[in-house]
């Protein structure tokens, strides 16, 4: 079962959080398996972090790079909400547009219909 977590710290920038993703690209962990969406908020001086994970064994095995890196940057993240999630809607794709193909020409320079 999927898993919202929510992460509200009493004080983490935008530029705590930016430097925190760019530790945690470089550790190999910018993009985790098992968290299907991420997203940070709110106003620069204190942002806060909402995440959909795949399971909690998920979220844990990132946890053990996520903690190091934001105890470095004098980052208390708290305690996080943690909600099982009911229903994710995802936009449907764009349909590319059908192109129509444009008529070959036949040895005697005429269009040839397909």
């Amino acid at each position: 079962m999927a898993l919202g977590f929510y992460f509200a710290p009493a004080a983490m920038s935008a530029a705590q959080y930016n430097e925190c993703i760019k530790q945690l690209t470089k550790a190999g962990a910018g993009h985790p398996t098992g968290r299907s969406y991420h997203a940070c908020f709110g106003p620069a001086d204190k942002v806060m972090v909402f995440d959909v994970w795949t399971s909690q064994a998920a979220f844990d095995k990132f946890g053990k790079t996520l903690l190091p890196i934001l105890q470095g940057l004098g980052v208390d993240p708290g305690q996080p909400s943690v909600m099982p999630i009911h229903k994710i809607i995802i936009p449907p794709a764009k349909k590319a547009s059908a192109k129509r193909a444009a008529p070959r020409k036949t040895a005697h320079g005429g269009a040839k219909k397909r």
